[in-house]
Protein backbone atom coordinates (compact mmCIF):
# COMPACT_ATOMS: atom_id res chain seq x y z
CA UNK A 1 0.00 0.00 0.00
CA UNK A 2 3.12 2.63 0.67
CA UNK A 3 4.45 1.89 -3.11
CA UNK A 4 0.91 2.81 -3.74
CA UNK A 5 0.33 6.07 -1.90
CA UNK A 6 4.16 6.77 -3.41
CA UNK A 7 3.02 6.24 -7.15
CA UNK A 8 -0.10 8.31 -6.41
CA UNK A 9 1.77 10.96 -4.97
CA UNK A 10 4.46 10.79 -7.80
CA UNK A 11 1.30 10.84 -10.06
CA UNK A 12 -0.36 13.74 -8.39
CA UNK A 13 2.04 15.86 -8.91
CA UNK A 14 3.14 15.04 -12.69
CA UNK A 15 -0.18 16.24 -13.57
CA UNK A 16 -0.30 19.35 -11.71
CA UNK A 17 3.38 20.31 -13.44
CA UNK A 18 2.46 19.24 -16.85
CA UNK A 19 2.32 21.42 -19.42
CA UNK A 20 -1.74 20.53 -19.74
CA UNK A 21 -4.12 19.03 -17.66
CA UNK A 22 -6.48 16.45 -18.52
CA UNK A 23 -9.93 17.51 -19.58
CA UNK A 24 -12.62 15.34 -19.51
CA UNK A 25 -16.46 15.77 -21.28
CA UNK A 26 -19.35 13.14 -20.38
CA UNK A 27 -21.44 11.64 -22.71
CA UNK A 28 -24.64 11.02 -20.88
CA UNK A 29 -26.18 7.50 -22.28
CA UNK A 30 -29.99 9.05 -22.28
CA UNK A 31 -29.38 12.40 -22.97
CA UNK A 32 -27.64 11.71 -25.73
CA UNK A 33 -29.14 8.54 -27.22
CA UNK A 34 -30.89 10.23 -30.61
CA UNK A 35 -27.72 12.22 -31.56
CA UNK A 36 -25.24 9.52 -30.67
CA UNK A 37 -27.47 6.76 -32.45
CA UNK A 38 -25.54 7.59 -36.15
CA UNK A 39 -21.66 7.20 -37.19
CA UNK A 40 -21.54 10.79 -38.81
CA UNK A 41 -23.04 12.07 -35.31
CA UNK A 42 -20.96 10.99 -33.43
CA UNK A 43 -17.57 11.82 -35.54
CA UNK A 44 -19.45 15.37 -35.29
CA UNK A 45 -19.14 15.76 -31.68
CA UNK A 46 -15.53 13.77 -31.36
CA UNK A 47 -14.21 16.60 -33.49
CA UNK A 48 -15.91 18.78 -31.49
CA UNK A 49 -14.41 17.70 -28.83
CA UNK A 50 -11.18 17.30 -29.27
CA UNK A 51 -11.13 20.70 -31.34
CA UNK A 52 -12.26 22.79 -27.97
CA UNK A 53 -8.99 20.92 -25.93
CA UNK A 54 -10.73 17.88 -24.30
CA UNK A 55 -8.20 15.06 -23.73
CA UNK A 56 -10.86 12.50 -22.51
CA UNK A 57 -14.63 11.19 -22.99
CA UNK A 58 -16.48 9.21 -20.80
CA UNK A 59 -19.19 7.14 -22.10
CA UNK A 60 -22.27 6.29 -20.11
CA UNK A 61 -22.91 2.58 -21.40
CA UNK A 62 -24.95 1.73 -18.32
CA UNK A 63 -27.83 4.37 -17.42
CA UNK A 64 -30.25 4.12 -14.42
CA UNK A 65 -32.11 2.04 -15.60
CA UNK A 66 -29.83 -0.72 -15.51
CA UNK A 67 -29.92 -1.36 -19.23
CA UNK A 68 -27.05 -1.60 -21.10
CA UNK A 69 -26.09 0.26 -24.38
CA UNK A 70 -24.04 -3.31 -25.69
CA UNK A 71 -25.10 -6.43 -26.47
CA UNK A 72 -25.05 -8.70 -23.55
CA UNK A 73 -25.79 -11.75 -22.27
CA UNK A 74 -26.75 -10.27 -18.64
CA UNK A 75 -28.20 -7.41 -18.66
CA UNK A 76 -31.55 -6.08 -20.86
CA UNK A 77 -29.57 -4.01 -23.84
CA UNK A 78 -30.97 -0.45 -24.32
CA UNK A 79 -32.46 -0.71 -28.45
CA UNK A 80 -34.75 2.37 -27.65
CA UNK A 81 -35.36 5.28 -26.02
CA UNK A 82 -37.82 8.20 -26.17
CA UNK A 83 -39.17 7.18 -29.91
CA UNK A 84 -35.44 6.90 -30.97
CA UNK A 85 -34.57 3.39 -32.30
CA UNK A 86 -31.24 2.16 -32.79
CA UNK A 87 -30.82 -0.47 -35.28
CA UNK A 88 -29.98 -4.21 -34.13
CA UNK A 89 -26.52 -4.06 -36.06
CA UNK A 90 -25.35 -0.55 -34.80
CA UNK A 91 -22.42 -1.20 -32.36
CA UNK A 92 -22.50 1.92 -30.49
CA UNK A 93 -19.98 1.37 -28.02
CA UNK A 94 -17.52 -0.30 -30.71
CA UNK A 95 -17.90 2.65 -33.21
CA UNK A 96 -17.52 5.42 -30.44
CA UNK A 97 -14.32 3.66 -29.53
CA UNK A 98 -12.88 3.38 -32.93
CA UNK A 99 -13.47 7.04 -33.54
CA UNK A 100 -12.12 8.57 -30.57
CA UNK A 101 -9.11 6.28 -30.94
CA UNK A 102 -8.74 7.83 -34.32
CA UNK A 103 -8.68 11.40 -32.60
CA UNK A 104 -6.38 10.22 -30.07
CA UNK A 105 -9.03 10.63 -26.98
CA UNK A 106 -8.69 8.34 -23.71
CA UNK A 107 -12.33 6.71 -23.16
CA UNK A 108 -13.48 5.91 -19.84
CA UNK A 109 -16.59 3.99 -19.20
CA UNK A 110 -19.59 5.00 -16.99
CA UNK A 111 -21.46 2.70 -15.07
CA UNK A 112 -24.60 3.85 -13.03
CA UNK A 113 -23.73 1.52 -10.58
CA UNK A 114 -26.25 0.33 -7.75
CA UNK A 115 -29.32 1.39 -9.81
CA UNK A 116 -31.84 -0.50 -11.95
CA UNK A 117 -34.83 1.89 -12.67
CA UNK A 118 -36.22 5.20 -13.77
CA UNK A 119 -39.30 6.34 -11.66
CA UNK A 120 -40.15 8.89 -14.09
CA UNK A 121 -41.11 6.37 -16.84
CA UNK A 122 -41.56 3.27 -14.42
CA UNK A 123 -38.38 1.48 -16.69
CA UNK A 124 -35.85 -0.62 -16.17
CA UNK A 125 -34.89 -3.83 -14.32
CA UNK A 126 -35.98 -3.42 -10.96
CA UNK A 127 -39.43 -2.58 -12.88
CA UNK A 128 -38.97 -5.36 -15.52
CA UNK A 129 -37.22 -8.17 -13.38
CA UNK A 130 -36.06 -7.77 -10.06
CA UNK A 131 -38.05 -5.88 -8.26
CA UNK A 132 -36.87 -7.82 -5.28
CA UNK A 133 -33.43 -5.42 -5.99
CA UNK A 134 -34.95 -1.97 -5.14
CA UNK A 135 -33.66 -0.16 -2.05
CA UNK A 136 -36.20 0.15 0.87
CA UNK A 137 -36.40 3.86 2.39
CA UNK A 138 -37.32 4.68 5.84
CA UNK A 139 -39.16 7.89 5.42
CA UNK A 140 -42.00 9.53 7.74
CA UNK A 141 -44.65 7.87 6.03
CA UNK A 142 -42.81 4.54 7.26
CA UNK A 143 -40.96 1.78 5.07
CA UNK A 144 -41.74 2.75 0.75
CA UNK A 145 -40.09 0.66 -1.86
CA UNK A 146 -38.00 3.42 -3.66
CA UNK A 147 -40.26 2.50 -6.95
CA UNK A 148 -42.87 4.13 -4.86
CA UNK A 149 -41.47 7.38 -4.18
CA UNK A 150 -41.75 8.95 -7.32
CA UNK A 151 -40.30 12.17 -6.49
CA UNK A 152 -37.05 10.10 -6.84
CA UNK A 153 -35.68 9.39 -10.29
CA UNK A 154 -33.51 6.96 -9.69
CA UNK A 155 -34.43 3.76 -8.56
CA UNK A 156 -31.76 2.54 -6.55
CA UNK A 157 -30.72 -0.76 -5.49
CA UNK A 158 -29.30 -1.75 -1.99
CA UNK A 159 -25.47 -2.00 -2.22
CA UNK A 160 -25.07 -4.46 0.85
CA UNK A 161 -26.97 -7.48 -1.63
CA UNK A 162 -24.30 -9.24 -2.11
CA UNK A 163 -26.20 -10.66 -5.52
CA UNK A 164 -26.51 -7.53 -6.91
CA UNK A 165 -23.00 -7.10 -6.41
CA UNK A 166 -21.99 -10.21 -7.95
CA UNK A 167 -24.73 -8.80 -10.90
CA UNK A 168 -22.41 -5.48 -11.17
CA UNK A 169 -19.00 -7.01 -11.13
CA UNK A 170 -20.16 -9.60 -13.71
CA UNK A 171 -21.02 -6.66 -15.98
CA UNK A 172 -17.95 -4.61 -15.49
CA UNK A 173 -16.01 -8.16 -16.18
CA UNK A 174 -18.30 -8.74 -19.57
CA UNK A 175 -17.56 -5.13 -20.71
CA UNK A 176 -14.21 -4.81 -20.68
CA UNK A 177 -13.93 -7.97 -21.65
CA UNK A 178 -15.42 -7.20 -24.97
CA UNK A 179 -14.44 -3.80 -25.46
CA UNK A 180 -10.73 -1.82 -24.91
CA UNK A 181 -11.22 1.10 -22.99
CA UNK A 182 -8.32 3.51 -21.63
CA UNK A 183 -10.13 3.58 -18.15
CA UNK A 184 -13.68 2.81 -15.74
CA UNK A 185 -15.13 5.64 -14.21
CA UNK A 186 -17.91 4.27 -11.89
CA UNK A 187 -21.37 6.08 -10.92
CA UNK A 188 -23.37 5.76 -8.24
CA UNK A 189 -21.76 3.67 -6.29
CA UNK A 190 -23.84 4.36 -3.38
CA UNK A 191 -27.26 4.19 -1.30
CA UNK A 192 -29.94 6.33 -2.36
CA UNK A 193 -29.48 8.36 0.84
CA UNK A 194 -29.70 8.63 4.13
CA UNK A 195 -33.22 6.66 4.45
CA UNK A 196 -31.74 3.53 2.34
CA UNK A 197 -31.39 0.76 2.51
CA UNK A 198 -33.97 -0.49 5.42
CA UNK A 199 -35.03 -3.55 3.84
CA UNK A 200 -34.69 -7.03 6.35
CA UNK A 201 -31.58 -8.18 5.02
CA UNK A 202 -29.99 -4.93 5.74
CA UNK A 203 -31.02 -5.34 9.10
CA UNK A 204 -29.93 -8.93 9.28
CA UNK A 205 -26.00 -8.28 7.51
CA UNK A 206 -25.61 -4.64 10.19
CA UNK A 207 -27.08 -7.29 13.21
CA UNK A 208 -24.24 -9.31 12.09
CA UNK A 209 -21.22 -6.48 11.81
CA UNK A 210 -22.86 -5.44 15.64
CA UNK A 211 -22.39 -9.15 16.87
CA UNK A 212 -25.92 -8.71 18.63
CA UNK A 213 -29.78 -8.09 17.72
CA UNK A 214 -31.43 -4.54 17.67
CA UNK A 215 -33.77 -4.16 19.57
CA UNK A 216 -35.85 -1.65 18.05
CA UNK A 217 -35.27 -1.73 13.86
CA UNK A 218 -35.30 0.95 12.32
CA UNK A 219 -35.81 2.89 15.29
CA UNK A 220 -32.43 2.05 17.08
CA UNK A 221 -30.80 3.91 14.09
CA UNK A 222 -32.77 6.68 13.98
CA UNK A 223 -36.56 8.08 13.89
CA UNK A 224 -38.73 10.16 12.41
CA UNK A 225 -40.64 12.51 15.60
CA UNK A 226 -43.37 14.78 14.13
CA UNK A 227 -43.27 18.80 15.29
CA UNK A 228 -46.37 20.98 16.72
CA UNK A 229 -45.67 22.53 12.94
CA UNK A 230 -46.47 19.42 11.03
CA UNK A 231 -43.10 18.55 9.93
CA UNK A 232 -41.19 15.33 10.90
CA UNK A 233 -37.64 15.50 11.76
CA UNK A 234 -35.02 12.79 11.80
CA UNK A 235 -33.93 11.79 15.74
CA UNK A 236 -30.53 10.05 15.98
CA UNK A 237 -30.95 6.20 17.86
CA UNK A 238 -28.02 4.28 19.38
CA UNK A 239 -26.79 2.57 16.72
CA UNK A 240 -26.89 5.67 14.18
CA UNK A 241 -23.24 6.48 13.83
CA UNK A 242 -22.45 2.73 13.95
CA UNK A 243 -25.04 2.33 10.75
CA UNK A 244 -22.84 4.92 9.16
CA UNK A 245 -19.91 3.25 9.44
CA UNK A 246 -20.94 -0.39 8.19
CA UNK A 247 -22.59 1.49 4.85
CA UNK A 248 -19.23 3.31 4.14
CA UNK A 249 -17.37 -0.13 4.94
CA UNK A 250 -20.06 -2.06 2.48
CA UNK A 251 -19.01 0.73 -0.43
CA UNK A 252 -15.25 0.07 0.35
CA UNK A 253 -15.73 -3.50 0.21
CA UNK A 254 -17.30 -3.34 -3.33
CA UNK A 255 -15.05 -1.22 -4.58
CA UNK A 256 -12.16 -3.13 -3.34
CA UNK A 257 -13.94 -6.19 -5.94
CA UNK A 258 -14.09 -3.85 -8.72
CA UNK A 259 -10.65 -2.56 -8.69
CA UNK A 260 -9.64 -6.13 -8.24
CA UNK A 261 -12.37 -7.52 -11.16
CA UNK A 262 -11.17 -4.56 -13.49
CA UNK A 263 -7.23 -4.89 -12.89
CA UNK A 264 -7.37 -8.55 -13.75
CA UNK A 265 -8.81 -8.17 -16.99
CA UNK A 266 -6.05 -5.39 -17.60
CA UNK A 267 -3.96 -3.68 -14.74
CA UNK A 268 -3.35 -0.81 -17.63
CA UNK A 269 -7.16 0.68 -17.08
CA UNK A 270 -7.74 3.16 -15.25
CA UNK A 271 -9.93 2.82 -12.40
CA UNK A 272 -11.92 5.36 -11.09
CA UNK A 273 -14.92 7.13 -9.79
CA UNK A 274 -17.23 10.09 -9.59
CA UNK A 275 -18.72 11.49 -6.68
CA UNK A 276 -20.13 14.38 -5.05
CA UNK A 277 -17.60 17.53 -3.58
CA UNK A 278 -20.35 18.04 -0.65
CA UNK A 279 -18.23 15.47 1.90
CA UNK A 280 -19.43 17.18 4.97
CA UNK A 281 -22.70 15.43 4.36
CA UNK A 282 -21.63 12.58 1.83
CA UNK A 283 -22.37 9.95 4.54
CA UNK A 284 -25.40 10.51 4.09
CA UNK A 285 -25.48 8.37 1.00
CA UNK A 286 -22.89 5.70 2.58
CA UNK A 287 -19.41 6.81 0.95
CA UNK A 288 -16.33 7.99 2.18
CA UNK A 289 -14.29 8.41 -0.94
CA UNK A 290 -11.51 10.32 1.64
CA UNK A 291 -7.83 8.45 1.89
CA UNK A 292 -7.44 6.67 5.12
CA UNK A 293 -5.28 9.25 6.10
CA UNK A 294 -8.25 11.75 6.55
CA UNK A 295 -9.68 11.40 10.36
CA UNK A 296 -13.58 13.06 9.95
CA UNK A 297 -14.02 12.45 13.35
CA UNK A 298 -11.21 15.34 14.52
CA UNK A 299 -13.91 17.42 12.28
CA UNK A 300 -17.67 16.14 12.24
CA UNK A 301 -20.07 14.94 14.83
CA UNK A 302 -21.38 11.92 12.60
CA UNK A 303 -18.30 10.19 12.82
CA UNK A 304 -16.82 7.18 14.67
CA UNK A 305 -13.04 6.85 15.34
CA UNK A 306 -12.86 4.17 12.78
CA UNK A 307 -15.13 5.63 10.36
CA UNK A 308 -11.25 6.98 8.43
CA UNK A 309 -10.77 2.88 8.25
CA UNK A 310 -13.73 3.30 5.01
CA UNK A 311 -11.89 5.59 3.28
CA UNK A 312 -11.04 3.82 -0.27
CA UNK A 313 -9.33 6.87 -2.24
CA UNK A 314 -6.14 4.55 -2.00
CA UNK A 315 -7.91 2.03 -4.38
CA UNK A 316 -8.32 4.64 -7.10
CA UNK A 317 -6.13 5.91 -10.26
CA UNK A 318 -8.21 8.62 -10.90
CA UNK A 319 -11.24 10.79 -8.82
CA UNK A 320 -13.45 13.36 -10.17
CA UNK A 321 -15.41 15.48 -8.02
CA UNK A 322 -18.89 17.08 -8.16
CA UNK A 323 -18.54 20.62 -7.55
CA UNK A 324 -22.50 21.23 -8.03
CA UNK A 325 -22.35 25.01 -6.93
CA UNK A 326 -23.39 28.21 -9.14
CA UNK A 327 -20.73 30.32 -7.06
CA UNK A 328 -17.19 29.77 -8.42
CA UNK A 329 -16.04 31.22 -5.32
CA UNK A 330 -15.49 31.19 -1.60
CA UNK A 331 -16.34 34.96 -1.13
CA UNK A 332 -19.34 34.59 -3.35
CA UNK A 333 -21.44 32.35 -1.32
CA UNK A 334 -21.00 35.07 1.33
CA UNK A 335 -22.99 37.54 -0.66
CA UNK A 336 -24.79 34.82 -2.02
CA UNK A 337 -27.43 36.25 -4.69
CA UNK A 338 -27.49 34.02 -7.29
CA UNK A 339 -30.22 31.56 -8.80
CA UNK A 340 -31.35 28.71 -6.69
CA UNK A 341 -30.29 25.14 -7.71
CA UNK A 342 -31.60 21.34 -7.26
CA UNK A 343 -28.31 19.36 -7.47
CA UNK A 344 -27.56 17.99 -3.99
CA UNK A 345 -24.95 19.47 -2.11
CA UNK A 346 -26.64 23.28 -2.67
CA UNK A 347 -28.65 23.54 -0.09
CA UNK A 348 -28.53 27.20 0.25
CA UNK A 349 -25.45 26.89 3.21
CA UNK A 350 -23.14 29.20 3.34
CA UNK A 351 -20.03 27.23 4.18
CA UNK A 352 -17.00 27.69 2.36
CA UNK A 353 -17.06 24.54 0.21
CA UNK A 354 -20.37 25.66 -1.43
CA UNK A 355 -18.26 27.09 -4.30
CA UNK A 356 -16.39 25.64 -6.75
CA UNK A 357 -13.14 26.93 -5.07
CA UNK A 358 -14.09 25.42 -1.72
CA UNK A 359 -15.01 22.34 -3.37
CA UNK A 360 -11.70 21.87 -5.21
CA UNK A 361 -10.06 22.88 -1.63
CA UNK A 362 -12.10 20.29 0.58
CA UNK A 363 -11.62 17.53 -1.83
CA UNK A 364 -7.82 18.40 -1.92
CA UNK A 365 -7.85 17.99 1.85
CA UNK A 366 -9.85 14.84 2.19
CA UNK A 367 -7.94 12.64 -0.29
CA UNK A 368 -4.41 13.74 1.25
CA UNK A 369 -2.56 14.01 -2.51
CA UNK A 370 -3.57 9.99 -2.94
CA UNK A 371 -5.12 10.16 -6.42
CA UNK A 372 -5.67 12.95 -8.97
CA UNK A 373 -9.33 14.53 -8.95
CA UNK A 374 -10.28 16.36 -11.60
CA UNK A 375 -13.20 19.15 -10.77
CA UNK A 376 -16.17 18.67 -12.16
CA UNK A 377 -19.24 21.03 -12.87
CA UNK A 378 -22.61 20.78 -14.13
CA UNK A 379 -23.39 22.82 -16.65
CA UNK A 380 -27.02 22.97 -16.42
CA UNK A 381 -26.22 25.20 -13.26
CA UNK A 382 -24.73 27.94 -15.45
CA UNK A 383 -28.32 28.24 -17.61
CA UNK A 384 -27.85 31.79 -18.96
CA UNK A 385 -24.72 32.74 -17.16
CA UNK A 386 -22.34 31.74 -19.87
CA UNK A 387 -19.33 33.99 -18.00
CA UNK A 388 -19.65 32.41 -14.68
CA UNK A 389 -19.68 29.27 -16.43
CA UNK A 390 -15.78 30.26 -17.73
CA UNK A 391 -15.01 31.47 -14.40
CA UNK A 392 -16.23 28.11 -12.72
CA UNK A 393 -14.08 26.02 -15.70
CA UNK A 394 -11.15 28.05 -15.00
CA UNK A 395 -10.98 27.80 -11.20
CA UNK A 396 -11.49 23.60 -11.92
CA UNK A 397 -8.53 24.25 -13.79
CA UNK A 398 -6.28 26.42 -11.82
CA UNK A 399 -7.36 24.39 -8.38
CA UNK A 400 -7.53 20.71 -9.27
CA UNK A 401 -5.46 18.09 -11.63
CA UNK A 402 -7.90 18.15 -14.28
CA UNK A 403 -11.58 19.25 -15.42
CA UNK A 404 -14.40 17.17 -16.01
CA UNK A 405 -17.68 18.66 -17.92
CA UNK A 406 -21.26 17.34 -17.29
CA UNK A 407 -22.21 17.07 -20.10
CA UNK A 408 -22.36 16.67 -23.72
CA UNK A 409 -25.95 17.57 -23.98
CA UNK A 410 -25.79 20.89 -22.32
CA UNK A 411 -23.19 21.90 -24.49
CA UNK A 412 -25.12 21.29 -27.48
CA UNK A 413 -28.33 22.72 -26.24
CA UNK A 414 -26.60 25.95 -25.44
CA UNK A 415 -24.11 26.22 -28.57
CA UNK A 416 -21.52 26.91 -25.74
CA UNK A 417 -18.40 25.38 -28.00
CA UNK A 418 -17.03 28.81 -27.86
CA UNK A 419 -17.42 29.33 -24.06
CA UNK A 420 -15.90 26.11 -23.10
CA UNK A 421 -12.73 26.47 -25.65
CA UNK A 422 -12.52 30.33 -23.96
CA UNK A 423 -12.70 28.37 -20.60
CA UNK A 424 -10.25 25.97 -21.28
CA UNK A 425 -7.75 28.13 -23.16
CA UNK A 426 -8.09 31.03 -19.89
CA UNK A 427 -7.34 28.27 -16.80
CA UNK A 428 -4.12 27.50 -16.18
CA UNK A 429 -2.83 24.73 -18.40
Amino acid sequence: MISRVIVALLGCVLSLTAATKPKLLWFDATANFGRLSYRDSIRLYLDKAVAVGFTDVVLDVKPITGEVLYPSSIAPQMTEWQGEVRPENFDFVGIFLEEAKKRSLRVHASLNVFVAGHNYYDRGVVYASRPDWQSILYTDSGLVPITRAKHKYSAMTNPANKEIQSYELSLLRELLNRYKFDGVILDRVRYDGIEADFSELSRSLFEQYLGKKLSRFPEDIFEWRRQPNGKSVRVEGPSFKQWLEWRARVIKEFMKEARATVKAIDSSIIFGTYTGSWYPIYYEVGVNWASERYDPALTYRWATPTYKETGYAELLDLYTSGNYYFEVTKEEVLTKKSPSTTEAGTGGGKEYWYSVEGSCEITKEVLCGVVPVYGGLYVEQYRGHPKQFERAVEMCLNKSDGLMIFDLVHIVNFDWWDVIERAIKGGKQ
